[in-house]
């Protein structure tokens, strides 16, 4: 992919200041979701770096990092499993906690969603303190999966979330 489809991907991501609150820059993802060939060159981004590598299952995590996997995982064709808040996924699930900046949250998978061994990349929209991702790949780790990668479309820099991540970071852009 070339230099100019990243350009494609960041002009088509809004930035929304002081949202949810003030003092905080929120990157809107509904802006590159609206425009189909800067969400085409995404994809492919992430398809053209993953596509050979020795990966068995994608994992996304709720919300945003669904609409990413579920769309590389067709065109990898690869397994694609969820990682969601409680309470909604049926059937026997494994959590994991983990600490926000403001408190703590609570991810979870279904029992048996990652065999034993199987090579994991887990995907997001955007990773800034990289909270959530830490606690998708401990959960892989819990189910037996081994984390190959953990990537997103966006990277907070100034968050340093790079730094207190465990596994390795891809990202598309870095803000």
């Amino acid at each position: 992919m070339h230099t100019d489809n990243l350009e494609i991907i960041r002009a088509n991501i809004r930035t929304i200041p002081d949202f949810p609150k003030k003092g905080i820059n929120f990157f809107d993802i509904c802006s590159l979701l609206k425009h189909p060939v800067a969400f085409r060159a995404c994809i492919e981004k992430f398809a053209e770096h993953y596509t050979h590598q020795n990966i068995d299952v994608l994992a996304g995590l709720e919300s945003r990092g669904f609409i990413f996997v579920s769309t590389l995982a067709l065109m990898m064709e690869k397994p694609f499993v969820l990682i969601r808040k409680p309470g909604k996924l049926p059937g026997n699930t494994v959590s994991i906690s983990y600490e926000k900046e403001y408190g703590s949250d609570l991810i979870e998978m279904q029992e048996g969603a990652i065999k034993e061994g199987q090579k994991v990349l887990i995907i997001d929209d955007l990773v800034a303190t990289a909270g959530s991702a830490q606690a998708a790949a401990q959960l892989i780790e819990k189910l037996g999966g081994i984390v190959h990668e953990v990537a997103c479309v966006i990277e907070i820099t100034e968050l340093r979330g790079r730094e207190k991540l465990s596994y390795p970071l891809y990202s598309l852009l870095k803000e």
